[in-house]
């Protein structure tokens, strides 16, 4: 048993690798209606590149807050989902996502099975101005930091091969039909009205969500049991994995407006000063309440400013950006609190920072 789940991931990514041997084969795109924007390419090819970052900024991030003994395998954990949703996508991923809708619930994997018509396919009906390929690229990245961002939860206590397996069934059965819903105009919830400009329902409640399942389900650490509080290990990492993240951050909500346009440039501008009002808010929130103002609490406020801009972004003028930027530090800096008093183990606080603030904030 121990020697068939050793072999088993490499027999089947060989599998992948022979049936992808004989998918069609297309050339490049041809702009025929001449219809794509070259500043528009370029804005989106930047995001994407922006939005991949994350995936390392926040294999910092959670890396600099463990135990120094979990370091690697944390990182390791937040790193590899870019790898596995990646095959993922070309495979099935993009198609149970944004293929031909089936009810409103999923789309049909047949749509786009191994990029078929992705490469020379008509562009996305939401964005006439970039090529099919550039869009299911950007939305990819947004794929692969989802189930990135659960490791905060289960950190220490889930082993590297069982946490690969998670990634492949969140990503089909958790984010796919999530995205389908919400992104694809004939989605369930798309056609109800529900908006959500970057992904605030798609991927940090999702997130959070299963944050909380694998905090309930999996036993609690020894420190937490005897209330043993773990210093973080490295706070450069943080401080480092925080400044990539509000970096990359800007491709995360700009790019979502799938353009060099005005959208794009306020989308920017409320995502930065939700992040700023939501640092300050985590850090004097902290001396109200008596501690001392650190640089960790500064970091995680304004990550969760960042989380809490998300789904508005583009919906919203930039001084009320301030307001949900402030507010959602607070309501997460007590969520913690609370959850500290708890028996719940989510070890870095993904469903207070993530799943209940989005929430939230949403709302």
């Amino acid at each position: 048993m121990e020697k068939v789940r050793r072999i088993a991931p490499f027999l089947l990514l060989s599998l992948v690798a022979i049936l992808a041997l004989f998918a069609p084969s297309y050339g490049s795109f041809v702009d025929k209606l001449k219809a794509y924007n070259p500043a528009d390419i370029t804005w989106v090819l930047i995001s994407t590149a922006l939005v991949f970052l994350m995936t390392p900024a926040l294999a910092f991030f959670y890396g600099g807050m463990v135990h120094r003994k979990n370091v690697l395998s944390t990182m390791m954990k937040s790193v590899v989902a870019a790898g596995i949703v990646s095959v993922l996508w070309v495979v099935v991923g993009y198609s149970l996502c944004f293929g031909k809708s089936l009810y409103g619930i999923i789309g049909d994997p047949r749509t786009h099975l191994f990029f078929k018509d992705v490469i020379s396919g008509a562009p996305w009906i939401l964005a006439p101005t970039i090529p099919l390929l550039l869009f299911s690229m950007f939305q990819l990245m947004f794929a692969i930091i989802t189930p990135g961002l659960v490791v905060g939860a289960v950190a220490e206590r889930v082993r590297f091969t069982s946490y690969t397996l998670f990634i492949v069934f969140f990503s089909l059965f958790v984010y796919a039909p999530l995205a389908h819903w919400t992104w694809h105009p004939d989605g369930f919830l798309a056609q109800m009205g529900v908006l959500d400009f970057a992904g605030g329902t798609v991927v940090h409640i999702s997130a959070g969500c299963a944050a909380l399942a694998g905090a309930i389900v999996l036993k609690r650490r020894k420190v937490h049991e005897i209330n043993k509080e773990i210093p973080p290990a490295n706070i450069p990492y943080v401080l480092i994995g925080t400044g990539l993240l509000w970096f990359g951050w800007f491709g995360f909500n700009a790019g979502s407006a799938l353009g060099a346009n005005a959208l794009a440039v306020s989308a920017f501008a409320t995502t930065n000063i939700a992040a700023a009002s939501a640092g300050l808010s985590w850090m004097f929130f902290d001396v109200w309440r008596g501690k001392k103002p650190s640089v960790l609490g500064f970091c995680i406020g304004a990550v969760v400013g960042l989380v809490a801009i998300t789904p508005a972004a583009g919906f919203v003028a930039i001084p009320q950006s301030i307001f949900i930027g402030m507010f959602a530090a607070v309501i997460s800096n007590w969520a913690v609190y609370i959850k500290s008093k708890s028996k719940l183990d989510d070890a870095l606080d993904v469903f207070p920072c993530h799943g209940l603030e989005e929430w939230w904030a949403c709302c």
